[in-house]
């Protein structure tokens, strides 16, 4: 990956507000498959970050993307990486599908 950009987080309470008013960005799952499986949030789409290369030229840089992880820490690289690469508005699920689980929905697993 190259040089990282600072990111900007958002709140699972913020996302399912979002999610309500139907104003939510594409949500990009960063997780590996198996991950994905086992607890996933509605309408989210697995793009492992593994395969980044192969589908980060997919992504319209001007469009506003949340990216998720298990817990935040790869999703996070993964929205610095992207803005290093010129997506503005790439933010990071401060928390991970496991904060979505305890504070939204508790009918996700937890792992």
């Amino acid at each position: 990956m190259s040089r990282m950009q600072p990111t900007r987080d958002i709140s699972v309470t913020e996302l399912a507000a979002l999610r309500q008013r139907g104003e939510s960005p594409r949500l990009i799952d960063v997780r590996e498959p198996w991950e994905f499986q086992r607890a996933s949030i509605a309408d989210a789409e697995l793009m492992p970050l593994g395969a980044i290369q192969e589908w980060v030229d997919t992504l319209d840089r001007e469009q506003p993307y949340i990216i998720m992880c298990h817990h935040g820490s790869r999703s996070e690289m993964v929205c610095s990486f992207l803005r290093s690469r010129g997506f503005k508005q790439a933010i990071n699920l401060d928390g991970g599908i496991d904060a979505w689980s305890l504070s939204v929905d508790p009918n996700v697993a937890r792992y």
